[in-house]
């Protein structure tokens, strides 16, 4: 629904890239006020003939808004934006909009805190054509209190999902959400590229894959439940039975150009439970 001019808050989006570029759209598209500024101002002028207002400098836009949104392409230019603002910035909400690790959300949330505003990093699991849809997933850490004062407008980009007190509780979730995908889709790709070269049909055994792959999603709740409980039943195989297994993986897997996707330090950790008499617990006892 578009905000009527009451409600209407002005808005800085800093960096206008595919995401950035997304994020001004939807904001505009629903009634605010949206400055903008990208380092090749040209980049913004769609945005600009939208009715975003462009902005001198990333400290006219700064201070032009409550609510900054850095969408930039990594944490790299997040500090370099930052270290351009040398006024004061209390009152207002500083979010960083982009994949890196937890040192690097920490880092700059002090570089926030130290121009006197609110840090909130935000792990985006969406793609440009997602923002303001269900299908959008963003993650915030940091301030409570700022996350709850611009939940409306975080709301418009996605379901808002607040994380952890933390700067970088989302950069840690982002990052290990990435973490499943490319340990699944590698270690499909390992697998096709091995019964291929055996001149197995690859087609044929991606049915028998995509039923694997169900088991491990099927399972995901009784896995949490055995971490957070610290018990961990046998299931289908015990440690030593996983051991056997994984053991001939590595063997496969051995000069292979996509890796033995870290397997060896894996055997290493059941070979170290199953001598402290642990063998017959189940696979999930390897993080516990």
């Amino acid at each position: 629904m578009t905000e009527t001019k009451s409600s209407a808050r002005r808005v800085a989006v800093i960096g206008t890239g595919a995401i950035g570029g997304a994020v001004a759209r939807r904001l505009l598209a629903e009634g605010h006020h949206v400055v903008v500024w990208n380092r090749t101002a040209s980049r913004s002028a769609d945005l600009v003939n939208a009715g975003a207002r462009p902005a001198g400098s990333i400290g006219e836009a700064a201070s032009s808004a409550e609510l900054i949104l850095l969408t930039l392409t990594d944490y790299a230019a997040v500090r370099q934006c930052l270290a351009q603002l040398d006024g004061d910035l209390s009152g207002r909400t500083i979010v960083v909009m982009c994949t890196g690790t937890a040192d690097e959300a920490r880092q700059a949330a002090r570089q926030v805190a130290a121009l006197g505003a609110h840090y909130l990093d935000a792990g985006v699991q969406a793609s440009p054509e997602m923002i303001g849809t269900e299908a959008a997933t963003i993650l915030y850490s940091g301030s409570r209190p700022a996350f709850e004062r611009h939940h409306a407008i975080l709301g418009l980009l996605s379901e808002p999902r607040f994380v952890g007190e933390t700067p970088e509780a989302a950069a840690i979730w982002d990052l290990a959400l990435f973490g499943v995908w490319y340990d699944a889709q590698l270690g499909l790709l390992r697998a096709l590229d091995t019964v291929r070269e055996a001149d197995i049909d690859v087609a044929e055994f991606a049915r028998t894959a995509a039923t694997q792959l169900g088991h491990v999603v099927t399972a995901v709740p009784a896995t949490v439940s055995e971490l957070r409980e610290a018990d961990y039943p046998a299931g289908p195989a015990n440690l030593a039975e996983h051991l056997t297994v994984v053991r001939h993986l590595i063997g496969l897997r051995a000069g292979r150009r996509l890796g033995d996707g870290g397997l060896p330090p894996v055997a290493a950790r059941i070979e170290e439970l199953i001598a402290d008499g642990r063998g017959d617990e189940g696979l999930t006892a390897a993080i516990g």
